[in-house]
């Protein structure tokens, strides 16, 4: 059968990967993979063939995978939290077209749900997801969809909030919504969510413009609503209202 697997495994934990991610990844008989995300799930499959690369090699690693599969291979190509959300299943569509490779697409818990889950609720009314990264995405779109997500008192899940090369992306961000939000707006930031080092920090929209993340960390910005409940944070949806 010429099938491929596109598969979200989740945050990293074993734990927070799916049942159906974990039969997609033993049937198949060669994983794909940023080298990062490769190691985090060899423990689980030591008996597979891996291929894998380092950062922006999407390309690369799709054409691998496509090419395994056309030759005859059950083949996966791995994501992080979920395949779909800013991970590799519109690209390996694309590339598996007319190829006569069967794709089929295997959700996993994309960084908004693990985080949120850490923090408490802080995505329990209507959000967006916003990537940071202007790597593929012009700055002044992206500032754009933070004025207009503000305005409209979304809470914000960030996504790519800093890399070595864009340090000062997040206070940017944050300096943006504070136009249309107060600066102790509650926000909350979780690293490495179920990996080693996890760690997960509640502060005001105003301390997060000088929180220092990476690309491990995701982002949450409540809306006017959003509150600390104990130690976490909580945006309630109206139900005790009712």
């Amino acid at each position: 059968m010429n099938k491929l697997y596109v598969v979200g495994i989740g945050p990293g934990a074993a734990e927070d990967m799916t049942l159906r991610a974990r039969a997609a990844l033993d049937d198949a008989s060669v994983i794909v993979g940023y080298t990062t995300y490769a190691n985090l799930i060899r423990p689980l499959f030591p008996g597979k063939e891996y291929i894998v690369t380092g950062m922006r090699r999407e390309t690369e690693r799709c054409r691998a995978a496509v090419e395994c599969a056309k030759a005859g291979r059950t083949a996966a190509i791995v994501s992080s939290g979920d395949a779909g959300v800013y991970g590799m299943a519109g690209l390996a569509l694309e590339m598996a077209a007319g190829t006569g490779v069967e794709v089929e697409i295997v959700p996993g818990v994309t960084a908004a749900l693990s985080g949120a889950a850490r923090l408490g609720a802080p995505i329990g009314h209507d959000f967006a997801a916003i990537s940071l990264s202007d790597l593929l995405t012009p700055w002044e779109k992206i500032e754009k969809r933070l004025t207009l997500a503000a305005e409209a008192d979304f809470c914000l899940v960030l996504y790519n909030p800093a890399s070595r090369r864009r340090t000062d992306a997040l206070k940017r961000a944050c300096e943006i919504v504070m136009r249309h939000a107060s600066p102790d707006t509650v926000c909350g930031a979780v690293r490495n969510a179920g990996r080693e080092g996890e760690e997960t920090l509640v502060m005001t929209l105003r301390e997060l413009a000088s929180y220092t993340a990476d690309m491990c960390t995701t982002v949450f910005i409540g809306n006017s609503q959003t509150k600390t409940v104990g130690s976490g944070i909580v945006t309630p949806r109206g139900y005790k209202d009712v």
